[in-house]
């Protein structure tokens, strides 16, 4: 339970099963609908291999995770990072923290614009869209993370399902030739397609470190929750890419903006079943809501405990507002973003996703080998 003051800024709990489906669906978000073409660009046929690799990687960062909640079970990580290092120092590198949550909450929104105004309807203001979907995320941080964790579980049934439809119906446009030659890459590609992956997949989980463990019943059930949830998240996305090669070709696959949704427009059964491209939208505005609302949830919640609030639903309303403006200035338009995608955000995920838990792990096995020797 979040705690501060005395009182419960959210008293709800969630299961593992709860927690294992807000990670799968979470490690998914965007990435469904623009990891192809980003992979593609960087390693062309050999971006499934990178994909498999990447898993494995990011099987290690959930290991640092899961190692860093175990030290303080009942800690949210801007109350870890507080504990750590100091009330000032602390409380600098959790409002940065706060921000990256925000920041990224404010990305998706954006993400969420440009697709529907883009792909679904080009006449529509972007920001009568973005002002709708940010209002069903306020009113899922409103109701709480219970809410939110028993949403998921409907909508991932739906996700599952809408999944295994567009394999079935797109495997007949598989061409083997396209993965061919392997390997043609080389090691430098291949490392690079791996950090982006690793970079739009399992760096940003390190929000979810915002509810786990102290949200979750069962903290060693819940561990396997975490791995299994984006274990199945990143095989997923590894089928997408797979399919993404295989079907468009390594080079329409890196010219297209969103080449899962140009994969789905390829579904032609007969010439009865086809232009089912809705199947491949409706499951990344599922992903990419669950994402977002935990983004935003894990960035109100750490302002809440950073500044002592007592509640933090009254945030809800104007940090969503404001999320609005913010993301148009922060990017004027899908170039600027995808720009930023590729150049910034790496680093920035690196930074918070692997170099921050990195260096708070390191500092809380240091710490408790100072007191085991002066206990001794």
């Amino acid at each position: 339970m979040i705690i501060e003051n005395g009182k419960m800024l959210d008293n709800g709990l969630i299961s593992t099963f709860q927690f294992m489906i807000l990670t799968f669906l979470f490690t998914i978000g965007s990435a469904i609908l623009v990891i192809p073409s980003i992979l593609a660009a960087e390693s062309k046929q050999d971006a499934p291999i990178a994909v498999i690799l990447s898993i494995g990687v990011g099987m290690f960062i959930i290991l640092i995770y899961t190692a860093l909640a175990n030290f303080f079970p009942k800690m949210s990580i801007v109350e870890i990072i507080e504990h750590l290092l100091g009330k000032w120092i602390g409380s600098i590198v959790s409002f940065t923290f706060i921000f990256f949550l925000y920041y990224n909450a404010l990305a998706l929104l954006l993400y969420v614009g440009e697709f529907m105004t883009t792909q679904l309807m080009p006449e529509t203001p972007i920001e009568s869209i973005m002002f709708l979907f940010i209002i069903i995320v306020i009113m899922g941080i409103w109701l709480g993370l219970e809410v939110m964790a028993r949403s998921a579980e409907i909508l991932c049934f739906w996700f599952i399902f809408l999944f295994i439809v567009l394999v079935i119906f797109i495997s007949p446009q598989i061409d083997w030739k396209n993965a061919q030659p392997v390997l043609e890459s080389g090691a430098k590609p291949i490392t690079l397609t791996i950090v982006y992956f690793l970079s739009f997949t399992f760096f940003p989980l390190v929000a979810l470190l915002m509810i786990f463990p102290a949200r979750v019943n069962q903290l060693k059930n819940a561990r396997k929750g975490f791995f299994l949830g984006s274990l199945l998240g990143g095989i997923l996305l590894f089928i997408i890419v797979l399919l993404s090669i295989l079907v468009l070709g390594p080079d329409q696959t890196a010219r297209h903006l969103y080449p899962s949704y140009v994969l789905a427009e390829k579904i032609n059964i007969g010439d009865f079943i086809q232009r089912i491209e809705v199947i491949i939208a409706v499951m990344w505005i599922i992903s990419l809501y669950i994402k977002m609302t935990l983004y935003f949830y894990g960035s109100i919640i750490g302002f809440a405990q950073l500044f002592k609030f007592k509640d933090y639903r009254f945030l809800t309303l104007p940090f969503g507002m404001i999320m609005i403006p913010s993301a148009l200035i922060f990017h004027p338009n899908v170039v600027h973003l995808q720009t930023f995608d590729t150049k910034t955000w790496p680093p920035y995920g690196i930074t918070f996703g692997l170099i921050l838990p990195l260096l708070l792990l390191g500092i809380a096995v240091i710490r408790k080998k100072i007191e085991k020797s002066r206990s001794s």
